[in-house]
C-alpha cells in the first residue's frame, strides 16, 4: 500500500512526489509549529524545484478548506450520534478536533496539491 512510486506513499510521508527519496520539508516533524511550513527549495537527488511556480501552494488552501469541512463533519458525527453529545459539545468537538490536527492538515493539504501535478518517475532518482 505505502510501496515507493505510489501517490498515497509521497501523500503521507511528505517525500518528493518524483523521485519519494527525501522528505520536502526541512524539518520533519509537524509539531514544530515554526517551521510546519518550511520547506526545502527542491530535491537533492532528481532536483524537483517544490516551488513550481510563484506562489504555487497557495492552491492548496482549498485542498486544506475541503479537509477541514469533512474532518468537522466527521467529529460531529462521531461525537453526536454516536457519544451522545448535544450540539454545544459537538460544535466543541469540531474546534477542538480541528485546532490539535490544524499541522498535520497544512502538511497533509501541501503533499495532496503538489502530488496532483507531479507523478513519480523511477528514473528520476537515479540521476
Amino acid at each position: 500500500m505505502l510501496k515507493k512510486g505510489s501517490k498515497l506513499n509521497s501523500i503521507l510521508t511528505g517525500s518528493c512526489p518524483k523521485c519519494q527519496k527525501e522528505s520536502m520539508y526541512e524539518d520533519q516533524n509537524p509539531l514544530h509549529l515554526s517551521k510546519v511550513l518550511k520547506m526545502n527549495n527542491h530535491c537533492s537527488h532528481c532536483g524537483l524545484k517544490y516551488q513550481i511556480e510563484p506562489s504555487f501552494f497557495y492552491g492548496a488552501m482549498y485542498v486544506s478548506y475541503g479537509l477541514n469541512v469533512a474532518l468537522g463533519i466527521a467529529a460531529f458525527i462521531i461525537s453526536f450520534m454516536f457519544f451522545g453529545a448535544t450540539i454545544e459539545q459537538s460544535f466543541l468537538t469540531i474546534v477542538i478536533t480541528l485546532i490539535v490536527l490544524f499541522p498535520f492538515i497544512l502538511r497533509l493539504s501541501r503533499n495532496l496539491y503538489i502530488n496532483m501535478f507531479i507523478s513519480y518517475d523511477p528514473a528520476a532518482g537515479r540521476k
